[in-house]
This record gives C-alpha cells, structure tokens and sequence, in this order.
C-alpha cells in the first residue's frame, strides 16, 4: 500500500485553509450573534464547535494515515 500525493496535497492545502475558515465563521458568528433568538445561537455555536473538531480530526487522522500508509 503506497501513500497518495493527490490525497497529501489536498491535506496540504487544506490544512492551511482550515485556519482562514474557521476565523471567518468565528467572525460571522460574533456578528449576527446577537441578532438571532437563544436556540439559533445555541445551535451555531455547537454546529462551529462540532465543525471545527470534526474538521481538526480528519486532517490530523489524514495526514498520520496518509503518511504512515494506513
């Protein structure tokens, strides 16, 4: 089983973009936060926060099973 440079290279860029993403959703969220009733900030913020989890685990479990060819 051989390591896919396709795959490395879409992580690669990925995970410089992740951090843009995530600062622009963060700032988005502080803008209209205030602005939406209790259960719609409630829902947004555990929606970013399971995202950005969820998307910080893939890349790491990408790049550590890319690269160790798991």
């Amino acid at each position: 089983v051989l390591s896919s440079l396709p795959l490395q290279v879409m992580l690669y860029f990925n995970v410089y973009y992740f951090p843009v993403w995530c600062l622009a959703e963060a700032i988005m969220l502080h803008l209209k936060y205030h602005l939406l009733p209790w259960h719609y900030q409630f829902l947004l913020v555990t929606a970013f926060l399971i995202l950005s989890l969820a998307e910080g685990s893939r890349l790491y479990l990408g790049y550590l099973g890319n690269l160790q060819e798991k």
